[in-house]
């Protein structure tokens, strides 16, 4: 596989939040940290051909106050920070012109910043997502604190502690013979089909999890699976994990409460459904794994 896979490449040296749990509190004043900041989902870039969204410190002073900080690590040996700013912050840099506030999947199609960047991107957008959503415990209902660098949080009336979550999805491009099977869903654009996928269910393998979606979603039943590639997708946090299957029969049932429709596509369709020159269909945008898993398929 490609490591232009959107979200793949993260060129951070990582915080090891074990070794340095005090991290943020030392260089959240460093005048010389970098800052990636999103405001409610929305990553605020420092507007350029492309920008970047790693911003200079002195942004902050433009926000009133901001939620959560984590330390993710260092970019040229200096220390990267996420912050989360509320939604409303956004206002605050969408009439200047040189900053661009835009969501992060429209960050990737548009190249608003270098590939390499993405990767932080995704992982700050995740990371503060989750603060959002955890202020509570979940054991006892009782507010929570930010602790570890951002890497946890910790509730002080049960010394329960909450680490940051990735849900496991599968996704497979299914094949049998020359032929592909692909999806769609009514919220994709329009002509597109795509590689079904799925969320990877507790007590359960990859290869099942392969097996169990296709037969539920077009009710397909699959052989030999095997591991391709991954992709952090963080919408809001999970982790796209890409498989090949072995279809063994043929007709398709797929289920209405999930696809809009299923069918299979022979190599032909899928070329030109990726050169973008398809009377009828069209591929996933590059920057979804799903468009090279079939990629990957045109070179076997």
């Amino acid at each position: 596989m490609t490591p232009s896979i959107a979200y793949n490449v993260n060129r951070l040296v990582r915080h090891s939040v074990e070794h340095d749990p005090e991290a943020l509190s030392r260089h959240a004043q460093d005048p010389d940290a970098l800052i990636v900041l999103v405001a409610g989902d929305l990553p605020v870039l420092k507007a350029g051909d492309p920008g970047t969204g790693f911003l200079p410190a002195s942004v902050l002073g433009r926000l009133e106050n901001h939620h959560e900080q984590v330390f993710l690590g260092f970019l040229h040996e200096k220390p990267v920070i996420a912050t989360l700013a509320s939604p409303e912050a956004a206002s605050l840099f969408q009439d200047d012109a040189g900053f661009k506030v835009e969501n992060l999947r429209a960050v990737a199609v548009g190249g608003l910043v270098p590939p390499e960047e993405l990767g932080t991107l995704a992982m700050a957008k995740s990371l503060l997502d989750w603060h959002a959503r955890h202020r509570f415990c979940a054991n006892c209902g009782s507010p929570t604190r930010h602790a570890q660098a951002g890497f946890r949080r910790d509730c002080p009336e049960c010394s329960a502690q909450h680490f940051p979550r990735t849900d496991p999805v599968v996704i497979m491009r299914i094949t049998r013979g020359d032929k592909c099977l692909l999806g769609r869903q009514a919220r994709f654009a329009a002509k597109t089909y795509s590689c079904l996928a799925g969320f990877l269910e507790p007590g359960e393998t990859i290869e099942d999890a392969v097996r169990r979606e296709v037969f539920e979603e077009a009710g397909i039943r699959v052989g030999q699976v095997r591991y391709l590639a991954s992709q952090p997708w963080p919408f809001p946090s999970s982790i796209m994990i890409g498989c090949a299957g072995e279809a063994e029969t043929d007709e398709i049932v797929f289920d209405t409460a999930e696809l809009e429709d299923a069918r299979w596509f022979s190599r032909d369709d899928v070329r030109r459904m990726l050169e973008g020159t398809h009377e009828e269909f069209a591929a996933p945008s590059p920057i979804a794994i799903a468009h090279h898993l079939l990629r990957q398929w045109m070179s076997e």
